[in-house]
């Protein structure tokens, strides 16, 4: 395993408990950091919608309850974000005394691009998929129908792309993995793009609204990040062994 002394199982499971507490403690502190500013991070998530309805529209409510709980759904996806830092300490101060020092430094950047791509996967759907989509969705009623989405309907559809559009952005990391190890090559990929492509446009039709703008703005981008990963498996993948002469 690595040079540090082997611990019992109750000791794993005694640390287990106490990084666990940790975890749990540093998300209720962001929680209650991020209640403090409720209507503020609610009404950040809700400002593409805001900007597509022209600033006219505004959302509503249909239970006594929904802002309430809105509220709380919002100060618990703040409070992740704000303990990130500690939960990803807690889990690396855990899980590394059992790694090699070369898995050490592999493990160590993979995180750190994943929570990158992640990051990156969820400001294009705010900045971009957002504005461009609602007004895509809204269009739809014409002048025949007035929209008035709800509060508990929008944070649903909005983090539920928010964490799509980050898991698929995470599609070069795994691919460039994957030809690390030497499970995939360049040219496997390359022969599979046509298959890559009907899968893309299945999770776009899966992951989004039913519309054909929002898939086409969740495939457009994997076609991109596939395309992008094949470089990385060129450049990063594993190279083939040199073949030797046996006389």
């Amino acid at each position: 395993m690595t040079e540090e002394k082997q611990m019992p199982l109750t000791e794993h499971l005694e640390e287990l408990r106490s990084r666990l507490i940790i975890c749990v403690a540093a998300i209720l502190v962001g929680f209650f950091i991020s209640y403090g500013f409720k209507e503020q991070l609610f009404a950040l998530i809700a400002r593409p919608l805001s900007i597509a309805m022209g600033g006219k529209g505004q959302l509503i409510f249909t239970s006594l309850t929904e802002p309430f709980i809105a509220y709380l759904k919002v100060a618990f996806f703040g409070g992740i974000i704000l303990a990130m830092p500690v939960l990803l300490y807690e889990t690396w101060s855990f899980v590394a005394p059992g790694l090699y020092s070369k898995e050490k430094k592999v493990v160590f950047p993979l995180v750190f691009l994943g929570c990158l791509f992640f990051a990156g996967g969820a400001s294009f759907g705010y900045f971009v998929v957002f504005p461009m989509g609602f007004k895509v969705l809204l269009a739809f009623g014409g002048d025949v129908a007035q929209a008035l989405p709800s509060m508990k309907e929008y944070l649903g559809l909005a983090t539920k792309l928010l964490i799509a559009f980050g898991i698929v952005f995470e599609l070069p990391l795994f691919i460039v993995t994957f030809a690390r190890m030497g499970l995939v090559t360049p040219r496997m990929l390359r022969k599979s793009r046509k298959y890559a492509i009907v899968i893309f446009v299945i999770c776009g039709a899966v992951l989004t609204p039913p519309d054909p703008f929002s898939q086409l703005m969740m495939a457009t981008p994997l076609l991109v990040l596939y395309e992008i990963s094949i470089l990385g498996a060129v450049i990063f993948g594993k190279k083939p062994e040199p073949e030797t002469d046996i006389d």
